[in-house]
């Protein structure tokens, strides 16, 4: 089976890291951006089978991004991990575009492949 495309958006590096580790352990290939910018652009060339992606980035609200990524015929197929310090499950959208999946920071890295993995079934 060919190696599945994990798109990694975060603006704290430690977190990014451990999260690329991790991901490459199990085989993944990773990239990872940590704001926003050029974003489309990248999803487009890398063509990821699951994003996660950090709400509070320095230079955009990752809800926006997730609006033009479902809203683009070219990306909405990508199912998309939301993860969020400030929001939870219930209160993170906007302009009601919800994401596949959320998860509140801190979180278990259990968790995290979990629902990698459940996503993937579901793609």
């Amino acid at each position: 089976m060919a190696k599945k495309n994990i798109l990694v958006i975060e603006d704290n590096h430690a977190i990014l890291d451990v999260i690329t580790l991790i991901l490459e352990s199990e085989a993944f290939n990773v990239s990872g951006l940590n704001q926003g910018s050029n974003f489309l652009n990248h999803v487009l060339e890398f063509q990821p089978d699951v994003i996660i992606m950090d709400i509070m980035l320095p230079d955009i609200d990752g809800r926006v991004l997730l609006k033009e990524l479902k809203e683009n015929n070219l990306t909405k197929h990508i199912p998309v991990l939301m993860i969020s310090a400030r929001y939870n499950a219930t209160n993170y959208m906007l302009d009601n575009v919800e994401a596949d999946d959320f998860m509140a920071k801190p979180f278990n890295i259990d968790e995290l492949m979990d629902k990698i993995y459940a996503l993937l079934k579901k793609r």
